[in-house]
């Protein structure tokens, strides 16, 4: 979990590290086992999601801030996986819609996350959608903070824990529903 400059050359088909620069090291996710899983999980993403020779600035910027948050605070893991995993499916073309009822276009009540359907539903919507989880306002908040807001901000505000709670399920099911693995 080290972040730098590395000056590479080719030679044939592999390339060779000539020199390398330490930009950041994360040093405080090496020494807690919580941390270190936390990591270890957004990474195991990251190498399924992304190729090689891939211009990725948006997600290494997401990456960078979720580890400098994972070392260098102590916010809820579970709530920076979560905003991880949010974040990072809408970045990649898995935005959900958030901004009106994903059925009936409705843009009030918009109490249920359907994973079928990729976005919020309304009251009616939502009960009909036997896959759809109800969802807290405070939820409904925090998805659409962690899906528009600035990169550098995307870490900080909180929530109560039943809304914790709700964003790892949320974004547990709807990554398992859009990129096919756990």
């Amino acid at each position: 979990m080290c972040f730098g400059e590395y000056l590479l050359y080719k030679s044939g088909n592999t390339y060779s590290i000539n020199s390398c620069e330490t930009i950041e090291v994360f040093y405080n996710i090496r020494t807690d086992l919580d941390k270190l899983e936390s990591a270890s999980k957004i990474t195991k993403i990251l190498n399924q999601v992304t190729t090689e020779n891939q211009n990725t600035y948006r997600v290494l910027q997401l990456f960078l801030n979720t580890l400098y948050v994972i070392s260098e605070t102590n916010k809820n893991l579970k709530l920076v996986n979560s905003i991880f995993n949010i974040r990072l499916l809408s970045i990649i073309g898995f935005r959900p819609n958030i901004d009106e009822c994903v059925n009936c276009k409705e843009k009030n009540n918009l109490n249920y996350f359907s994973f079928k359907d990729s976005g919020l539903k309304c009251n009616e919507c939502g009960k009909q959608d036997k896959g759809a989880i109800e969802i807290s306002s405070t939820t409904k908040d925090a998805l659409r903070y962690i899906i528009l807001s600035n990169p550098k901000k995307i870490f900080s505000f909180e929530v109560p824990e039943n809304s914790i709670k709700e964003l790892e399920i949320i974004a547990k099911i709807y990554m398992q529903e859009k990129l096919e693995f756990n």
